[in-house]
């Protein structure tokens, strides 16, 4: 890439690496982690759960499809995870400045550029992936003219600062979901609209209890989830109830920490769309879509929960389910977007639990 300004990644044990501007010439901080998925990067930008994040992408040449044209669905993106790129930085190897699709309608420089977050190219990301996974994500910045200081965005209220302020509508269908939405995925409303339902779409820290609804549905998000304590404390007064919950990521370890358990950070978090899970009790794996740094401790679960999903490559828990009540939650993304659909039956699991319990009141 002609022309391209010189700039630097410095991680918090002193890591220096130099490398090329693309996307905005600017500085930024934030949490510097590692994603191994080999396609997506418009739906990964996107994702709120990123947020405060410098995301490294291990796949070698990014950028050569270049970044869709928006459409509307629903009054929703048809395409993106939410409204707008949500990482606080990108780095890859190589930068492909020339890109080629047929919806493309803008490069991702440009479109990086259009929302001041800077991208780092030139580095060798197999070399400062091994750097996470030997020592864990740390903090970063990306220096361009100005220096900044180190930033550790797991201190601040990230939910907050992702989730919406007002209630929103969607849909005319027969059950009445309520999603909790704490830095959503489009993908998972679109996944409700195909199935036929009104979606209430409440701010993370809404008292949902005061509503009239037939299933509950907790939303991915970004940061520590022990951050969101009136989300846990009107969980906990729907858990004292019968009507169906599923969670999804932040939303499993909402409803771990809302049933009395703990959860904990992980070394450098799972991001991509290639981890394999096992269903508990079976021999049944899947490949899921991921991207969370927390997960539930589930040696802390009280005796009637039961992990349902288990990481294949770590052992650590991608799912709990109450043993009697219609709750459950899994780690990964069932929605996808990008990643493997193989787990998306468990919408129609959940709205069928739904209908169930309605067809007993």
């Amino acid at each position: 890439m002609e022309n391209a300004k010189s700039v630097k990644l410095v991680l918090e044990d002193g890591t220096e690496i130099q490398g090329q501007s693309f996307g905005a010439f600017t500085s930024a901080a934030g949490e510097v982690v590692f994603s191994t998925a080999m396609t997506g990067y418009p739906e990964n930008l996107t994702d709120p759960s990123f947020a405060g994040q410098i995301l490294v992408l291990t796949y070698p040449m990014v950028g050569n499809y270049g970044v869709p044209g928006e459409e509307l669905y629903e009054s929703i993106s048809k395409i993106f995870e939410s409204d707008k790129i949500h990482i606080a930085g990108l780095v890859v190897n190589y930068y492909s400045e020339e890109h080629s699709h047929w919806n493309a309608a803008k490069s991702l420089g440009d479109w990086l550029a259009e929302y001041n977050i800077p991208g780092i190219f030139g580095v060798d990301t197999r070399m400062l992936t091994k750097i996470l996974r030997e020592k864990g994500a740390m903090l970063g910045k990306i220096v361009a003219e100005q220096d900044v200081e180190l930033h550790d965005p797991n201190q601040d209220n990230l939910v907050a600062q992702v989730s919406p302020t007002e209630v929103k509508h969607y849909g005319n269908g027969q059950h009445k979901i309520v999603l909790v939405d704490c830095g959503t995925k489009t993908n998972i409303i679109r996944c409700f609209l195909q199935r036929d339902v009104e979606l209430i779409r409440v701010p993370w820290d809404y008292d949902f209890t005061k509503l009239d609804y037939d299933g509950l549905f907790l939303s991915n998000g970004p940061g520590d989830p022990k951050m969101c304590t009136p989300t846990i404390q009107h969980l906990q007064t729907a858990l004292g109830q019968d009507k169906p919950i599923f969670g999804i990521c932040l939303g499993s370890q909402l409803m771990g920490l809302a049933a009395g358990g703990d959860t904990f950070k992980l070394k450098y978090g799972h991001r991509s769309h290639n981890q394999p899970v096992l269903l508990s009790g079976t021999k049944r794996s899947y490949i899921t879509s991921q991207n969370h740094g927390f997960a539930v401790d589930t040696n802390t679960l009280p005796a009637e929960w039961e992990m349902l999903f288990e990481n294949l490559n770590d052992g650590t828990c991608e799912g709990i389910k109450h043993k009697s009540k219609p709750f459950f939650s899994t780690q990964f993304h069932p929605e996808a977007a990008g990643g493997p659909e193989d787990t998306e039956y468990l919408f129609d699991d959940f709205l069928k639990a739904v209908a169930e319990h309605k067809a007993t009141k």
